[in-house]
């Protein structure tokens, strides 16, 4: 088989629904050119690679995350296929950490889950908008009969119009679009909070002890689940940090010696690092006091709560951690029983 053909599987595997014969072909394929151990490099497992991760994880193969590969700087930079899997196991065999895949199952319904309950949110808010919208365009007795009601209030009331037949048509059409548009706002929340409500009880089955810390919710904590993976998967908690995008950053010059945002990372897990300082920086004595004390050592108040997000980031890569080892053994033990 020729390297043409190789990425001729490689694009059937992304495109094709026979999974398990053309995966078969490529494995085959090296099998025969690299007999020992082989590792697989592969780009986008959350999304197009997916589902070659799996067939290659079930038939026992390494397999490592890279990023996108880096294209050449100049403008005649050439872009095919072959070229991409040259580069993706180049930069695996140049990087000093390779990037174990996330795993499946639970953490994977987490992950749709979570990404349901986010489109349901901005649609909602989306729909919200539109409703008040509506009502500052709204024909004067109309919007008088708006005007004195909170959020919700209107949102119920709007949802319960009937139709005015002895009204023009403006008024009638208007009472129908916000009708329309209530009844979708109030749809949507409930979405939400029936999926909140699954994510609740998976977060409670894979790390109850999140949930006890001050400003972890059920969102924030499969979002942290989500990330984090499995137990392993970062060698350190500094790691883990730097991914979270809360590792501060050296930018010293000079007489000057101050740190900086780190602005690359999972962006998700640190907007919920973000969440968790804040709450905790509003309720929590103890933390209202290492913020004093960072400021009186000379930090802003940005560098002190860059110094919180660090120390929350510590804590909660310990309890991950630990849950990992303790399902880990509990897994073990049950098999040694069946």
């Amino acid at each position: 088989m020729t390297g043409k053909q190789h990425i001729d599987l490689l694009q059937a595997l992304s495109a094709g629904p026979d999974l398990p014969r053309t995966g078969r072909r490529l494995l085959d394929f090296a099998r025969q050119q690299v007999p020992g151990r082989r590792c697989w490099a592969l780009e986008g497992i959350g999304s197009y690679g997916a589902g070659l991760a799996i067939f290659l994880n079930q038939a026992g193969e390494q397999v490592v995350e890279v990023c996108r590969p880096k294209r050449a700087a100049n403008r005649g930079g050439r872009k095919t296929d072959m070229l991409d899997a040259i580069r993706a196991a180049k930069e695996a065999l140049v990087t000093e950490h390779l990037i174990q895949p996330r795993l499946r199952g639970e953490r994977e319904a987490l992950r749709v889950l979570l990404a349901t309950r986010s489109g349901a949110v901005l649609a909602s808010t989306a729909a919200i908008n539109q409703l008040k919208a509506l009502i500052v365009s709204a024909p004067d007795e109309l919007r008088a009969e708006l005007r004195k009601l909170k959020r919700p209030a209107q949102i119920a009331y709007c949802a319960q119009f009937r139709d005015r037949p002895a009204q023009d048509l403006e008024h009638r059409m208007t009472v129908r679009a916000m009708r329309s548009t209530a009844q979708r706002i109030q749809a949507l929340q409930t979405e939400a909070k029936e999926l909140e409500n699954e994510i609740l009880a998976l977060v409670r089955q894979q790390a109850l002890e999140l949930l006890g810390l001050l400003g972890v919710g059920p969102i924030t904590a499969a979002q942290i689940l989500v990330s984090w993976s499995h137990q392993g998967r970062f060698r350190s908690e500094a790691a883990f940090a730097s991914f979270a995008g809360v590792s501060p950053i050296s930018a010293s010059s000079g007489l000057t010696n101050r740190h900086r945002l780190n602005r690359s990372g999972d962006r998700q897990l640190n907007r919920a690092m973000h969440t968790i300082t804040l709450v905790r920086m509003r309720l929590d004595p103890s933390t209202k006091t290492y913020v004093a004390r960072k400021i009186a050592e000379g930090k802003s108040s940005r560098d002190a709560q860059r110094c919180l997000k660090r120390v929350i980031c510590r804590q909660i890569f310990k309890i991950l951690e630990r849950a990992g080892r303790n399902r880990l053994g509990n897994l073990e033990e049950l098999a040694q029983a069946a």
